[in-house]
């Protein structure tokens, strides 16, 4: 269960962030070289670096490197992942549910 706790957080992280998210809309039109996100979000090469670190770190992004270029893509596996972290979260469980506190 901690490491469920983790990997949501770090989802959530992933998807709190602007720039992160300008990124997955680039992404859902297909695989992206680094230079076009570049080019796409006028921010500098460190700066990208560290968004697309979070975001594959979360699972919802991958990379592949060809030459010197990375290229970047969403991960089915870890949309349908964030998709099972999200549901478990919010469902609704009557066993689990406590009395209200003010009867």
């Amino acid at each position: 269960m901690e490491s469920d706790i983790k990997k949501t957080a770090a989802l959530f992280k992933a998807l709190g962030d602007e720039n992160r998210i300008r990124i997955l809309h680039l992404l859902s039109g297909g695989e992206k070289c680094a230079c076009k996100l570049l080019e796409a979000l006028s921010v500098t090469q460190p700066t990208l670096s560290h968004h697309m670190k979070i975001l594959c770190d979360s699972g919802i992004v991958k990379g592949r490197k060809e030459g010197k270029w990375m290229h970047y893509s969403i991960s089915q596996e870890g949309v349908d992942s964030a998709r099972r972290y999200l549901d478990a979260m919010t469902a609704v469980n009557a066993a689990k549910e406590e009395k209200p506190c003010c009867e």
